[in-house]
């Protein structure tokens, strides 16, 4: 098999064989306006791509390393790992963070086990997440009648009152729609606690990512007030919805809950064949927990909870990455503490 680099006039190819928008073509040209340095490699089966990957390079301050991260990726394997070595040493990589877009349906039996053998066996330690390793996977297969009677009691009686109290569902996936969004994401985050990316990363995403057809946002509008926005990717027919945020006003309402049914509704229009909702608790959500309440909202729209592989650590110089976990730890105590602090 032949491995290489992909070059820019292989874009569309690139795009056809990877599963997930954070593999895309454009959101490691987001990587790079980020001002990081962004990786792609081919899989070739003589002249034919069969499968590639995408790893980003952060580089440490101070000591002139770096780290890579390649999120949702394909199946690993021996070839992948090895070429994902040898691209960690040329770029100074003291790891490479491995999150693979692997999951299969809580309750199934476990095939998980094999692949987390095989990667410990190859340098790769669990790591602290990046991504959430549980979401709810809505199929989109059935008809509109058939998924809206899948929704819980609850969540059917807030979708039916908010369409009943005149909240309206429109698309503005513009410059000016991505800027209320982050407007309203400001007022959440001051509300609510809790850190978001900033405006400037937003912004960025708008201006590589806007016209793509892969980003949409959408907004619930009531009384001609903006109450809800939300920021929805559509990526080789699965719908994700990996941002949102919503003002305190009129909560009684229910927009957010309008929202998501007609997003499920949109991932149909999209042709997508599934909706991964970004996200979610484990099997036995602990009610206390901060995230708990959104975790019920989304349950309530039917979806099969499903469990990722995990987060895994490609490790390259051991010594240097055990200062660099124990550093990581001592940052975390210190943004929970802070948070505590804010709250």
């Amino acid at each position: 098999m032949l491995i290489r680099e992909i070059y820019p006039t292989e874009k569309a190819l690139y795009n056809s064989v990877i599963s997930h928008p954070q593999q895309s073509w454009e959101w490691g040209e987001f990587k790079i306006a980020e001002g990081h340095t962004v990786k792609r490699l081919g899989f070739f089966d003589q002249s034919k791509l069969v499968s590639a990957l995408q790893v980003s390079f952060h580089k440490l301050p101070v000591i002139g390393q770096t780290v890579g991260y390649f999120p949702k990726g394909n199946m690993p394997e021996e070839e992948q790992l090895q070429a994902l070595r040898n691209l960690g040493k040329k770029e100074q990589a003291i790891f490479i963070k491995l999150e693979p877009n692997i999951s299969q349906k809580i309750g199934n039996p476990s095939a998980h086990q094999d692949i987390k053998q095989f990667l410990s066996q190859n340098q790769a330690v669990p790591g602290r997440p990046l991504f959430t390793k549980y979401s709810f996977i809505l199929d989109l297969s059935s008809s509109e009648e058939q998924l809206f009677n899948q929704l819980d009691s609850k969540t059917r009686y807030n979708v039916k009152l908010a369409s009943k109290k005149g909240v309206q569902i429109f698309e503005n996936s513009s410059e000016a729609g991505m800027e209320e969004y982050i407007k309203i994401l400001e007022e959440t985050t001051k509300r609510q606690g809790f850190y978001a990316h900033t405006p400037d990363y937003f912004r960025k995403m708008w201006q590589i990512m806007g016209q793509s057809g892969i980003l949409h946002i959408f907004n619930a509008v009531y009384e001609k007030q903006i109450l809800v926005s939300w920021i929805v990717f559509v990526f080789n027919g699965v719908l994700y919805y990996p941002y949102g945020a919503s003002r305190r006003e009129h909560r009684e309402v229910m927009a957010s809950n309008l929202m998501m049914w007609e997003m499920i509704r949109f991932g149909q229009k999209m042709n997508c064949h599934k909706f991964d909702m970004w996200g979610a608790l484990g099997p036995e959500p602990d009610e206390q927990d901060p995230w708990f309440g959104f975790h019920k909202f989304k349950k309530g729209y039917g979806g099969d909870l499903h469990e990722f592989l995990g987060t895994y650590d490609l490790v390259l110089a051991p010594i240097w990455y055990q200062l660099f976990i124990k550093l990581e730890n001592l940052r975390w105590k210190y943004l929970r503490l802070k948070t505590k602090l804010h709250l």
